[in-house]
C-alpha cells in the first residue's frame, strides 16, 4: 500500500482541506522517522501508522487547550503503547503545548521543542523513549510497562465520574471530560489490561475510549505466533461497545467512530483500528523491522518520497497559510491553516488544538 503524498509541499497553489490534513499527518510521520533515525534507536513504525489517528483526536475531537495544559476539565490522552512516544512528542510540539513544571506552575515555554525532538532518547531531552508523567506537560501518565497506560486510564475515568457526581449541578457541568487511551497488541497481552477492562465494563464508564492498534505485528514477528484470541468477543464479554475502523488512514471514519463513542451511554467504547505498521515504507511496511529499529537512511528517503516529502529535509515542517475552503469542525478543535512554500518563513507548528467555547 502506498502512502498518500502531500502535494502542497511542492506546489504553490492553495491547498484543499484534504491536502492540509494529509500534510499535517505526514509532518507527524516524518518528525517521528527523523527522530528515531537520528537517535539510532526507537520505534518508527507505530507513529507512521497512527499519525492519522492522533491528528484526528487532537485536531478534531479532543477538548484540550495547549496554552493551558492543566485545565481541569481537559480530555485526557494516554499513549499506553508508550514505545511509540514520538507520536506524543510530535503532537505536543506541533500543537504548541506550553510547559508546566512539577509544581503546576506555567513556564510560558514550549513543552517539547524541536531541539528536544532532535535529541530524542538522549540524556536531558524532554522527549525520552517512553512518556514520563511530571517531566513533560501534556503527558498524562507514565507508560513504560505495557498495559500500564490502559489500566491507568480506567482510574482516570473513575476519577472523572466521581468528580462529576460530587460537583456537577443541573444545568451547571463542571466536570465532563473524556479519557482516550491508545494501545497495541502488547497491552492486550498483559493481564492488567484484562482486569482493568473488566472493571471499566462493570462500572459502565462511558467516558472511557480505548483505541486498539491492530497491526498484527510485534517485535518478534506476526502476532499469530503467540496471540490469536478474538479481541472483539473478549471486550463484548466485558460489556464494552465494540467498534471497528478498517483503515487507519481514513480520518473521517475515525472521527465517526469517536462520535459514536460520545453518544454511547452506560458502557465504555473499544475501537479496533486496522493499521499498517511502518505505513509508507517501501520495504518495511507490515514487518517487524518497522517496529523497534530505525528505518535506515536510504529507506527514510524512499519513505519520504512516497509521502511526497522533501527526501533530504530533516526535522522539517511547512509554513501555515490560508486554506481554500475551510469547513466547520466540532468546537473541540480548530483546523490549522494551510501550508505552502510561498508563505512566510518555515515554522515548527502545523496543528493547533484549543479549548472549546462555552455553550
Amino acid at each position: 500500500m502506498s502512502a498518500i503524498a502531500s502535494p502542497a509541499v511542492t506546489s504553490s497553489r492553495p491547498m484543499t482541506n484534504a491536502q492540509l490534513d494529509q500534510l499535517s499527518i505526514n509532518c507527524i510521520r516524518t518528525l517521528s522517522i527523523d527522530a528515531v533515525q537520528q537517535a539510532k534507536s526507537g520505534h518508527p513504525g507505530t507513529p507512521m501508522a497512527l499519525a492519522p489517528l492522533v491528528y484526528t483526536l487532537w485536531n478534531r475531537v479532543m477538548r484540550f487547550d495547549p496554552q493551558d495544559p492543566i485545565w481541569p476539565n481537559r480530555d485526557r490522552f494516554v499513549l499506553s503503547n508508550g514505545h511509540a512516544s514520538m507520536l506524543l512528542w510530535s503532537v505536543l510540539h506541533l500543537t504548541g503545548t506550553r510547559a508546566v513544571n512539577a509544581e503546576y506552575e506555567r513556564l510560558g515555554q514550549p513543552a517539547v521543542s524541536l531541539d528536544d525532538i532532535r535529541h530524542f532518547r538522549q540524556l536531558g531531552s524532554k522527549a525520552p523513549g517512553h512518556p514520563e508523567y511530571h517531566l513533560v506537560s501534556g503527558v498524562e501518565a507514565t507508560t513504560g510497562p505495557l498495559g500500564q497506560g490502559v489500566a491507568t486510564s480506567v482510574g482516570m475515568a473513575i476519577a472523572e465520574a466521581w468528580l462529576a457526581n460530587r460537583y456537577n449541578r443541573p444545568d451547571f457541568e463542571i466536570f465532563g471530560y473524556n479519557v482516550y487511551a491508545v494501545c497495541g497488541d502488547g497491552c492486550m497481552m498483559e493481564g492488567v489490561s484484562s482486569e482493568a477492562a473488566s472493571l471499566a465494563g462493570h462500572l459502565a464508564l462511558d467516558n472511557l475510549c480505548w483505541i486498539y492498534d491492530n497491526n498484527h505485528i510485534t517485535i518478534d514477528g506476526n502476532t499469530r505466533i503467540t496471540f490469536t484470541e478474538d479481541i472483539a468477543a473478549r471486550f463484548l464479554g466485558y460489556g464494552w461497545n465494540v467498534l471497528r475502523v478498517g483503515d487507519a488512514n481514513d480520518i473521517d471514519r475515525i472521527e465517526h467512530a469517536l462520535d459514536i463513542f460520545h453518544k454511547t451511554k452506560g458502557r465504555p467504547t473499544f475501537i479496533i483500528l486496522d493499521s499498517h505498521i511502518g505505513y509508507g515504507s517501501p520495504h518495511k511496511q507490515d514487518t517487524a523491522a518497522a517496529h523497534g529499529e530505525p528505518l535506515g537512511e536510504e529507506e527514510v528517503r524512499l519513505t519520504k518520497r512516497d509521502y511526497g516529502w522533501p527526501e533530504d529535509a530533516k526535522f522539517w515542517s511547512p509554513t501555515p497559510c490560508a486554506p481554500t475552503s475551510p469547513r466547520g469542525l466540532a468546537p473541540a478543535a480548530r483546523r490549522p491553516a494551510a501550508v505552502g512554500p510561498n508563505c512566510s518563513r518555515p515554522t515548527d507548528r502545523n496543528i493547533r488544538s484549543s479549548r472549546p467555547r462555552s455553550t
